[in-house]
């Protein structure tokens, strides 16, 4: 077997290293091809190409965080070759959700050992942009956005900046056109999941499905003390979870306006500000090596 390694080496702030070294032992003891692509921040992609067209691989594995994750399977649209993940980032919710084992060396046997591969879907919006996770519009986005820029990393500082935001919590307006239908919302946020959890671990919606040729929008109404408390507990208790608080429509295409240019997160990322949306759906485009245990399958 050849195994091609994709590697952020500063995602999450996580040393790589004692992984990485673990890794080329158990490929060395059981005869396995292994070669380490590591991402620099400049021409990765096309960087990734040149190495998968020079190298052949079997098996694909992204070691790192959600944007490793995102990074890897966007450059491997088309190109037919499986993938799988290891989690090593900060936040490693799209691992989580697909029921990636949260251990990167037994991640990686499953990988090794499993035949098993299924399609995966991802969102594209606006025809440029991707996401697999979750992407946001409101105060998740900005609350993202403040987080990026600041130095400080971790729990507190997200917190730092959601405080703030809720001081000045305000819903705006938004037109959004599903199967023929036009609906007119306000909310406090808009979500586009492909999956139901943030990398906290904190569910947007309980009918994500990363592998149902579906995604959700999911409209965020109303942010008080009682739904914040059911939002920390349904990190632990998916039946604490506030389904009142907003609306869920499941769809493969929409098209979103809002009432003027607002901030748009994906899988953690900043993307820009926009006023209209166009979001569909690469159905399976990402043929992901998982395991008889993922439940989405």
């Amino acid at each position: 077997m050849k195994l091609l390694f994709v590697v952020n080496p500063v995602s999450g702030g996580v040393n790589k290293g004692p992984f990485l070294l673990e890794a080329k032992k158990l490929c060395s003891k059981y005869g396995i091809e292994a070669r380490f692509f590591k991402t620099t921040g400049h021409k990765d992609e096309q960087a990734l190409l040149l190495a998968l067209q020079e190298f052949h691989p079997d098996k694909v594995a992204a070691a790192g965080g959600d944007g490793t994750t995102l990074f890897t399977a966007i450059t491997l649209l088309n190109t037919g070759y499986p993938m799988g993940i290891i989690p090593l980032g900060s936040a490693n919710g799209m691992a989580a959700e697909l029921f990636v084992n949260p251990r990167p060396i037994e991640a990686l046997k499953d990988l090794i050992m499993s035949e098993l591969v299924a399609g995966l879907d991802m969102v594209v919006v606006n025809d440029e942009h991707y996401t697999m996770h979750i992407g946001d519009v409101g105060i998740n986005a900005r609350i993202v956005h403040a987080y990026s820029k600041d130095k400080n990393r971790g729990m507190a500082t997200y917190a730092k900046y959601f405080i703030d935001e809720l001081k000045r919590l305000e819903p705006f307006g938004m037109t959004i056109r599903i199967d023929g239908k036009v609906r007119r919302e306000k909310g406090l946020m808009l979500g586009i999941c492909n999956s139901r959890k943030y990398g906290t671990g904190v569910p947007l919606t309980l009918t994500g499905n990363p592998m149902d040729g579906k995604f959700e929008i999911v409209i965020v109404e109303k942010i008080d003390l009682t739904s914040l408390i059911k939002a920390g507990l349904s990190k632990f208790d998916e039946r604490f979870h506030n389904s009142q608080s907003g609306k869920v429509f499941s769809t493969d295409k929409a098209e979103i306006e809002f009432d003027r240019p607002r901030l748009l997160q994906l899988d953690g990322e900043v993307i820009g500000k926009f006023k209209q949306l166009k979001v569909g759906l690469l159905k399976q485009a990402v043929k992901l090596i998982t395991h008889g245990e993922n439940r989405y399958l």
